[in-house]
């Protein structure tokens, strides 16, 4: 049995909105939209994707995968590709967001793909 879980963690909202990142804009109103909203004026957009994964196996072995992209929230959406907050992550080093970068980056790059790595060489 294979599990995981990923969020958004933002620094100058504390970390936030972390493991609730999917619930985020439910809370009130659209999650991309209200981020950009509570960074309005603020200088750091420091921020990191993170993804843990847990493989059980059948005779109650454990094993662990870990990812992280950091990066930083842009001013606005760019990009059509991916979901959640793809529109609105600049990887560190890039100069466009997730969404731009596009689906085959993303699938090689991402705290998912990372976790997915980690995750492979714990098995071996």
């Amino acid at each position: 049995m294979l599990g995981e879980d990923s969020g958004l963690e933002v620094a100058a909202l504390g970390g936030a909105p972390g493991v609730r990142s999917a619930r985020y804009g439910a809370e009130g109103g659209e999650a991309i939209e209200r981020l950009l909203a509570e960074l309005r004026g603020t200088q750091d957009r420091r921020a990191r994707y993170v993804c843990e994964l847990v493989l059980l196996a059948p005779a109650g072995e454990e094993a662990h995968g870990s990812g992280v992209l950091k990066g930083r929230i842009a001013e606005r959406a760019r990009g059509t590709e991916g979901f959640g907050y793809d529109p609105v992550f600049l990887p560190a080093g890039e100069d466009e967001t997730v969404a731009e970068l596009g689906d085959a980056w993303k699938a090689e790059n991402s705290h998912r793909a990372r976790a997915a790595a980690d995750l492979r060489e714990q098995v071996r």
